[in-house]
């Protein structure tokens, strides 16, 4: 019988073994339903994010288990490279000047803060009584110019000059003796009383009053019988005042020879002399009168040094 014509169950049960052992057969048969694993029902806990990585940080290493110190942020390296400070010479010098110059500018703009301030809360009578005082020294100032002109034209006009000289020369020699304090003089002026009760007063205050007379057109000042000339000192000797050595006490008095009205405006501006003492608690009196007599004099000293350049 040929190949063609052998059926398949023959062919099947040909390959098949014709015994199978027993422990294939065991394994073969079917087994009894294994109970299923448990499952876990409880939720389960999130996982911990992954620590970001900080550019520039060096990533941790075995050896070094911690994490690494991030890398310093663009404002700290400002801050490290500006402190501490690395000045040179150059620099430190360049510093100082300029420091300088900003304190100086600062005390300048205080300073005229402060007169821009005293004279902004004037009154308007005020105001107009410091106009006229600028006048009036400016008219002084006009009539002393127009005067030597008018000297100078007599000295060239004279025919016999020689005795124009003499005259002139001993007319100023009084003016000289006057403003020196060699010879007595009077005429229109103020007298001022500064009666200090409790002895604040100093020898400052004083001198700054006798400035202002002296800018308002004083020729003579006398100041409890000592006579003030150009190179008069006023000091503090205890509770009284010295000037030129000479002790002064309280109530000082000034006898002052000019034009009273300029003299006594003068002495009461804003933030002026009257206003200084009634801030240190003493009381101030001005007179004005047609005759004021200054008689106190002082010696007329030779110069050691100094000699007449004219020939």
């Amino acid at each position: 019988m040929s190949d063609q014509d052998e059926r398949p169950e023959n062919r099947l049960r040909r390959e098949l073994p014709d015994e199978v052992p027993a422990s294939e057969r065991e394994s073969t048969a079917p087994s009894e339903p294994r109970p299923e694993p448990q499952r876990d029902t409880a939720p389960k806990a999130a996982p911990l994010p992954e620590p970001e990585s900080v550019p520039g940080a060096a990533p941790a290493s075995d050896d070094h288990p911690e994490a690494a110190e991030p890398a310093p942020t663009g404002r700290q390296r400002l801050a490290a490279g500006l402190w501490p400070p690395r000045l040179t010479r150059a620099q430190f010098i360049v510093a100082l000047l300029l420091f300088g110059l900003g304190f100086g500018l600062a005390v300048q703009v205080a300073s005229n803060s402060d007169s821009d301030s005293a004279l902004r809360g004037a009154r308007q009578e005020d105001l107009v009584r410091i106009l006229d005082e600028l006048d009036d020294r400016t008219q002084r100032l006009e009539d002393e110019k127009q005067g030597l002109e008018k000297q100078r034209e007599e000295l060239q006009s004279s025919s016999d000059q020689a005795a124009e000289a003499r005259k002139q020369t001993a007319e100023k020699e009084k003016q000289l003796g006057i403003l020196a304090g060699t010879v007595a003089a009077q005429g229109p002026g103020i007298t001022v009383t500064v009666d200090d009760a409790k002895g604040t007063v100093e020898s400052d205050m004083l001198l700054d009053a006798i400035q202002e007379l002296r800018a308002a057109g004083a020729e003579a000042i006398e100041i409890n019988g000592v006579r003030v000339v150009a190179n008069t000192y006023l000091t503090d000797s205890g509770k009284t005042v010295s000037v030129d050595g000479n002790k002064i006490d309280a109530p000082y008095r000034f006898k002052v020879i000019g034009k009273p009205q300029d003299l006594e405006p003068a002495l009461n501006i804003p933030g002026g002399v009257v206003q200084t003492f009634e801030k240190e608690q003493a009381t101030v009196s001005v007179e004005r009168s047609n005759k004021i007599v200054v008689d106190a004099l002082r010696q007329a000293k030779q110069p050691d040094y100094a000699r007449s350049s004219s020939r």
